[in-house]
Parts: structure tokens; sequence; C-alpha cells
């Protein structure tokens, strides 16, 4: 684990950092992000000892940084700038080995190591081990930055904005590739951007900074949803969940409280129910709220014995989605199995609500006046 303790930072009367408490867990990948000057990049230098707070505690694992040794410190971290901060002089494979080689690694184990660094950053090995960085574009030589930072299989990885020079199709890959990295190696990444949109698809959790402050640190999907204060809901964009559809849950949009009923209920009843609630199905669930099958007003009117259950002929073969399923996959099941609507169960199969085209239509259509009208 990496903790901040009452951080602060002031630069001769100005306060850069105030105060500050962060928890970062042992494999997570937290962005830090917030308008310039708001203390980002000075928080990613701490943790590396490149800038020292004025009081406060850094601490890695327990133990306090400030007692530890720099150099030996920093060779266990990764780091990767926006500049990429190879050396021009070496090769692609003398750059990626270059701490292995400051700890005496053996040279056929370096080599081996990078050979693997290379294909791990989808660079072909035996093309670019003796190439120059003047010999790369700009997303190759961010791709060597980032295989460096994991030479030394470091417990901790530091990112300042590593991908905002680049032009937006490159960018887009690398941020796919380091996405996977992150989730096949489980390393802790601290990564700083100034672009939500990076801070989104990468994030485990993003912490929002402004002015020295931590505003808001949370999980990308709750600071959608759930911005602390107006400055976060700004910064943030307000419809920008529409962006992140992924985001977007059944929990989010489903009709709460269909209309349902039990299984021992007559036909005719079955009839009554529907046509007091204006509706053309209904939902059968048992004594524990558990849905049991659907029951559809066309299908009702074909059958005369008032005194069959509606157990009896429901339809037990559905399709249902999870509070957890995101729009997207809603949208799938819909047009995969042409339904017109689709029943929300939680991990118990409980009943807890209903999706329907219209109403996911009506959902899409008052977001997209909002954003015509500029709410």
């Amino acid at each position: 684990m990496l903790e901040l303790k009452n951080v602060s930072k002031k630069f001769k009367n100005k306060i850069i950092l105030n105060n500050i408490n962060l928890k970062i867990n042992q494999g997570e990948l937290v962005v830090l992000i917030g308008p310039s000057g708001c203390g980002k990049t000075t928080t990613l230098k701490m943790i590396n000892k490149l800038v020292v707070p004025t009081s406060g505690e850094l601490l890695i694992n327990g133990k306090n940084i400030s007692q530890e040794d720099t150099i030996q410190l920093r060779r266990n971290m990764g780091y990767v700038i926006q500049q990429t901060g190879l050396f021009p002089h070496m090769t692609v494979g003398e750059n990626i080995g270059l701490i292995p080689f400051i700890q005496k690694s053996h040279s056929e184990e370096i080599r081996k190591n990078t050979v693997e660094l290379l294909k791990m950053v989808d660079m072909d090995p035996e093309e670019y081990m003796d190439r120059y960085p003047a010999e790369l574009s700009g997303g190759q030589q961010q791709r060597i930055g980032v295989a460096r930072a994991f030479a030394t299989d470091p417990d901790i990885i530091l990112m300042d904005e590593p991908f905002s020079a680049l032009d937006p199709i490159t960018r887009s890959q690398l941020q796919d590739e380091l996405y996977n990295l992150h989730h096949e190696l489980k390393k802790t990444i601290v990564f700083v951007t100034h672009d939500m949109d990076e801070a989104l698809k990468l994030g485990d959790r993003i912490c929002i900074m402004k002015d020295g402050d931590i505003i808001q640190y949370d999980t990308p999907e709750n600071i959608l949803k759930k911005p602390c204060n107006e400055f976060v809901e700004e910064f943030v964009g307000k419809n920008r969940i529409w962006n992140q559809p992924e985001f977007i849950k059944a929990k989010d949009i489903m009709i709460p409280n269909p209309v349902k009923t039990i299984g021992n209920r007559t036909l005719l009843q079955g009839l009554e129910i529907m046509k007091s609630n204006k509706v053309d199905s209904l939902l059968i669930v048992n004594k524990d709220q558990q849905l049991q099958g659907i029951v559809t007003l066309k299908y009702l009117r074909m059958k005369q014995e008032d005194n069959l259950k509606l157990s009896e002929i429901m339809e037990t073969n559905f399709e249902t989605v999870s509070m957890e399923n995101s729009i997207i996959d809603i949208v799938n099941v819909l047009n995969e199995h042409h339904l017109g609507y689709i029943p929300v169960t939680d991990n118990k199969e409980k009943l807890v609500g209903l999706i329907t085209k219209s109403s996911l239509l009506a959902v899409m259509s008052n977001q997209y006046i909002d954003q015509e009208v500029g709410v």
C-alpha cells in the first residue's frame, strides 16, 4: 500500500499541497487529475522523492520513504514521463536494460528480459532492439519508455502525462495496451493526466484535485454519477456519463416495482391486473419475489379456461439482465432476442425492475434533449 498522511508542500509562501491524505492499494491504477497547478505532479514526484514534503509522511507498505535510501527507492520504481526520457546515444535495448545493467545483472539475463519487455509492448525485438530513439516514432518511443519502467519488475510505476504529446490514435492504442498490462501484471500505477476521458478509461480510482486539495477520490462510476460538488460536476462534465455507456447500469435506468403477481392467480384475475395497471404483460414471482415466469396479454386472450392458473401457462424460458449490466449489454440482449422488454433481477433472482424498449428510448431521448438545450 502507498499512503500519504497529512502531506503539505510550500514553495516560498505559496501552498502547493494542503495537508492531503491519500491511500492507494496494491495493484490499483490511480489517476491524479485536476486543473494546472492543482498539485498532481508534485504529489507524483513526492512518491519517488523528487520533491520533499514540507510536512507529513509518505509510506510504502508502512515504511516512511524519508528513511529509505533514495537511489534504491527510485531504482525499485518505474517512471514514465511525457518526453520518454530515453538516452539518444543508447540503443533501444540499452535504454531498457540500463537499470538492470547498473544493478550488475547478468548480460544474458538482461537481454532475455529486454526481449520479453519489447514483446510486452508489442514491438518486435529483432526489428527494434538495436535501433536508436531518433529512428522511432513518438508512439514507439513511448512504448520503449513503458517497457523500461517495467525492467526491474517494480511494485510501483509512476506515469506523468505519458501519452499527452501523442496523436489521438496512437494515444488510444497505448491507453489500451497500458490497461491490458495493468490487469495482467497487477502493478500499482499512479498516473497523472489532464484528460478526463483518459482518466475514466484507465483508472480504478480517480483523485480530482484543486488548489492543493483533494476534492473527490472515488471510482470512475461514482465520480460520474455522484460528483461531490459543483466543481467536480463541471470539471467532469454534466453529460459525460453518456460518453461512457459502460458506466450506465440497468439499476440506473430500470422501471422500479414493475407490475407483478403470484402464479396461483387465475387467468381472469391476471387479465384484471393487466387492465387496471394498463400493461400488456405480467411478471410472475414467488413468495420470495423471485421471478418465475412471464405472461402476456396476447397469450391470455387465447385461453378460454378461466380457472387455469397463471403458473400453468406462463412462459418460463425468458431472458433477464442483472442490475450491474450496462446499457450496452441491455441493448445487445434486446436486439439479439428481438425483445420489447426485459426484467431486471438481483443476484438471488429477485425481481427488482423492468426495462422496456420504450423506457430505454425515453431515457436516451431525454438525454439528447438535455444536451441540445445545454442542461
